[in-house]
């Protein structure tokens, strides 16, 4: 691949709503402290207002599960501060990964061993998704490219309007891709060809980042900007019901910040979503019925367990919640302020990263750390991903790092 900086116009297109987001965050957080910029306050409030607001310190313990780390390896120049929250995707026994500045790769998953790389000029800033035999990734200028999943060979190209950072949901002959502009486009899996959109407006601010589509047996179920939930008809694109996971209200655009942007789960006829204003549901999935609500929640992926989902929220706590009746089983507050990313679930275990390249193991029956292991010191912003007992997580700077639990 042809070395390649982004350009300007590429830099305010992919950044540009996150650099807005970030602006009002630090404007936020400045507030606790405008009376330290005046010379008031004393020194004791200003270190105690400081302390509050740094990451909270990794506090030690008594590991009760050995993670193995069985290989690393690079997808290429990663996404750096662009807040795509890129993650790797697993079918078959293989891992595809992608980076903003590398194509698209697939390794052995056992292994880490390179399979193929596809190189590219385009800046892979969404994907990859996998299914019926493809791997298909999304570009910072709205670039579709769909690849052959067993050898990397290029099947088909299309284009979206604007930046697609999402991974693209793949099944039942169609390839959905949600662009950063709220737009859902599907795509024929077969050659490429457009067969439906669907437009939803998005809010002034939003968190930077959202996540895949979900596919039921003709559903595409879509979390939304404004902190809705969206069932389309997959055939047409038609809408079919649309619930509110959280309301968005609050005095200032940064409070009424609702994004619904981990992929939805769908488990049997059961829809699990969680929203970045604290708050996860369950909903019938066919009807759109509601059967719970939890006042605790996050805006990145949920971790699936058997009786539980596993949810990170915005201040940096992991909560356990019942699957049942939407109650809070624990709380894990160690974590707070370190920018957690969505959550896996390996095992007995949840799984999440951090702003410091660590990967925190959680015991699911009430939410105790049981290992901790460092990937690098770059941040891991997109999700882990677990499968044949192995998780995997890719930092910012496009490095992948895999571990088995040790029995």
């Amino acid at each position: 691949m042809k070395s390649q900086t982004l350009s300007p116009a590429g830099l305010r297109a992919g950044a540009g709503r996150w650099l807005v987001v970030l602006a009002c965050v630090f404007a936020l957080a400045g507030c606790s402290t405008v009376k330290g910029w005046f010379g008031g306050g004393s020194d004791s409030e200003k270190a105690k207002a400081k302390k509050a607001a740094e990451p909270a310190e990794l506090v030690e313990f008594v590991p009760s599960a050995t993670p193995a780390k069985l290989w690393s390896a690079s997808a290429g120049k990663g996404e750096d501060r662009l807040g795509v929250r890129q993650s790797p995707a697993i079918a078959d026994g293989r891992v595809y990964a992608a980076a903003v500045g590398g194509g698209v790769r697939a390794l052995d998953l056992q292994t880490g061993a390179a399979l193929w790389k596809y190189d590219t000029d385009t800046h892979v800033t969404g994907g990859p998704g996998v299914g019926d035999g493809l791997v298909v990734v999304g570009g910072l200028k709205g670039e579709v490219i769909a690849l052959d999943a067993a050898t990397g060979g290029e099947r088909w190209q299309a284009k979206v309007v604007s930046e697609v950072i999402a991974p693209p949901t793949i099944g039942q002959g169609m390839v959905l891709v949600r662009s950063n502009d709220g737009r859902v486009t599907a795509f024929d899996a077969s050659n490429g060809e457009r067969r439906w959109f669907w437009n939803h407006e998005l809010p002034s601010l939003t968190v930077r980042g959202n996540d895949a589509p979900a596919l039921g047996p003709g559903f595409v179920f879509v979390g939304n900007d404004d902190g809705t939930l969206v069932a389309l008809a997959l055939a047409d694109g038609r809408p079919l019901w649309d619930v509110p996971v959280a309301q968005p209200d609050g005095r200032t655009e940064l409070d009424r910040m609702a994004d619904v942007d981990g992929t939805p789960v769908l488990d049997g006829t059961v829809l699990y979503a969680s929203s970045y204003k604290q708050a996860t549901v369950a909903i019938d999935a066919p009807s759109g019925r509601p059967i719970w609500a939890s006042d605790h929640g996050g805006s990145g992926r949920i971790g699936l367990a058997g009786d539980k989902l596993v949810v990170s929220d915005r201040n940096g706590a992991v909560w356990g919640i019942e699957r049942s009746a939407g109650r809070a089983a624990w709380e894990q507050a160690g974590l707070a302020r370190r920018d957690l990313s969505g959550v896996a679930v390996q095992g007995e275990f949840a799984v999440v990263g951090d702003f410091d390249g660590y990967v925190h193991w959680l015991r699911l029956d009430n939410g105790d750390f049981a290992a901790r292991e460092r990937a690098g010191r770059a941040a891991i912003k997109g999700p882990p991903v677990q499968a044949d007992g192995i998780v995997v997580v890719q930092n910012v700077k496009g490095d992948l790092t895999a571990w088995r639990l040790a029995p």
